[in-house]
């Protein structure tokens, strides 16, 4: 099986249902751009009979005669490649009235469309209103672009109510990501997603003979490296004035969490900033973060923090250093990278724990994340709404003695009584989760939930 579909046992399970029933189908299949939509799209296809169109970004008549030239095709009708068609409408009328078998028709970039012609989704609608959802085809749109993407889901869509499926293509999980990295002890693979998180085309650049800094050199550290400037073409690709964006992603990088923090690092307006939050949210750069156990009608305690690890290492460290680079100085920032790459991990870990977390499941609850108040922190919190019972847990990025593992689980306990969540009632645990734990059966022994990398 190639590399693309590692762990896409899941998507192509519900892709091949849909293409093998008999009926018309309308789905939405969308994801951040390089995350493999279009490798699975053709992989799922390719026993079907299909038409895949790839859009570009050109006048509407073009992407309309391509399309027209691809159905003519697979119709083998020669004549058909003649006829002049209007528009969309009437291409795929034509060829739904010529059509008698089943197919499946994806269309790729999808936003393009509508870039160059915003009443595309309009036609859309009317397409599948009149001529597809009767008939035997099955019509995929597919689009980097998520924000446009989940407008086109939207209530003020026009093909609002007409899709039949969508799916949210995301990135490798973790476990999975061994098997891009042949040879690479746990430890490796967990620096290597620290920098390129799950993304296929990302982790296919990696060469599993060097070690993982020397594929941060040679990825990333180089004016010529395939991943030295790709934040900025993704950005690029999504908004058009970038400079307020790259503001407020570096202040988050170096610890800015909170709005009125990151105001005051980037100077932009208190008025406009939201805006410029939302719209990073949309596209899955980042994400708002609440205390776990908080209200809703409380919830004033926000932070924000990175969903995709690229993104935030880049920001971290390619950008402040692009200087440096350009210099030629790669050994200085590499330096740079491999003194606070451990600190850096961090906060990658504690998303490593949480993930882990609902796999094993030690017990069982039905929310997960961060807790804060005031001074003080605990970097997860699970609980049991129904049951009462919550878990408690450290994450730590090194090798903990015994001694250590005991001294922070005690500390643990000593911060969980300010965690305001039926305190009376309740049922406790309490964990850790750490690079490597000296003597973790002897913990679990005593009932504490003891993790390191061996088991994630």
């Amino acid at each position: 099986m190639l590399q693309q579909f590692i762990n896409r046992k899941e998507e192509l399970k519900i892709l091949v249902e849909r293409f093998e029933g008999k009926k018309a189908e309308f789905l939405i299949i969308y994801g951040r751009r390089r995350v493999g939509k279009t490798d699975l799209i053709a992989h799922s296809i390719k026993n079907y009979p299909n038409i895949y169109f790839l859009a570009e970004e050109r006048p509407d008549a073009e992407n309309i005669k391509e399309v027209q030239g691809l159905m003519g095709d697979f119709l083998k009708d020669e004549e058909f490649k003649m006829i002049k068609f209007s528009d969309w409408v009437e291409l795929f009328k034509s060829f739904s009235l010529k059509n008698n078998q089943r197919c499946i028709i994806a269309i790729d970039e999808f936003p393009y469309l509508v870039k160059q012609n915003p009443a595309v989704p309009s036609k859309f609608q009317k397409i599948w209103d009149l001529y597809l959802k009767d008939s035997k085809i099955a019509l995929v749109l597919i689009g980097s672009s998520i924000s446009m993407m989940e407008k086109l889901l939207g209530s003020e869509s026009p093909l609002h109510g007409r899709r039949t499926g969508q799916l949210e293509i995301k990135p490798i999980p973790l476990p999975e990501i061994g098997k891009f990295l042949p040879g690479y002890l746990p430890e490796d693979i967990l620096l290597s997603y620290g920098c390129v998180d799950g993304i296929p085309l990302y982790l296919k650049q990696f060469n599993s003979a060097k070690t993982p800094f020397e594929n941060i050199e040679n990825l990333f550290v180089k004016r010529d490296a395939i991943l030295y400037n790709e934040a900025e073409v993704l950005l690029k690709q999504e908004f058009r004035e970038t400079a307020n964006y790259f503001s407020i992603l570096k202040a988050i990088s170096l610890g800015n969490t909170k709005q009125g923090e990151i105001i005051s690092c980037t100077e932009i307006e208190k008025s406009i900033i939201s805006k410029y939050l939302k719209n990073l949210e949309s596209v899955r750069i980042i994400k708002r973060e609440y205390p776990l156990t908080d209200r809703k009608e409380k919830r004033k305690n926000v932070r924000f923090a990175f969903t995709d690890n690229y993104f935030r290492f880049w920001f971290r460290f390619i950008y402040p250093n692009k200087s440096i680079i350009e210099k030629g100085e790669s050994k200085i920032v590499l330096g740079l990278i491999e003194r606070d790459y451990r600190s850096y991990l961090g906060h990658i870990f504690e998303g490593v724990a949480e993930d882990m977390l609902w796999r094993i499941k030690p017990f069982m609850f039905t929310k997960a994340g961060r807790w804060w108040h005031k001074d003080k922190e605990i970097d997860l919190v699970s609980i049991n709404e129904e049951t009462g019972e919550i878990g408690f847990f450290e994450c730590k990025w090194k090798d903990l003695s015994e001694k250590d593992a005991r001294t922070i689980l005690y500390e643990l306990k000593e911060k969980s009584v300010f965690v305001d969540w039926n305190n009376e009632t309740r049922k406790e645990y309490f964990g850790i989760f750490a690079k490597k734990i000296e003597n973790k059966s002897k913990l679990r022994k005593e009932s504490f939930l003891a993790f390191d990398l061996e088991d994630i």
